[in-house]
């Protein structure tokens, strides 16, 4: 699990980005968050938690929750 900040949010395009504690940056998906967090209530500088994945653009942030 990785620990990191939501830079930002592309509410109209159903995603964003989290700034992780190394400083490494991951995308993430409105899929991609768990039930407890509301994509539409999401802002910047929120602490979040989440686990890495792999994909075809490279890694990303899945199952996002609150910190």
């Amino acid at each position: 699990m990785t620990t990191g900040t939501v830079k930002k949010v592309i509410s109209d395009r159903g995603f964003g980005f989290i700034t992780a504690e190394d400083g490494k940056e991951y995308f993430f998906h409105r899929g991609g968050l768990e039930a407890s967090l509301d994509f539409d209530r999401l802002v910047g500088g929120e602490r979040v938690t989440f686990d890495v994945e792999a994909s075809p653009k490279g890694p990303r942030a899945v199952r996002v929750r609150s910190a």
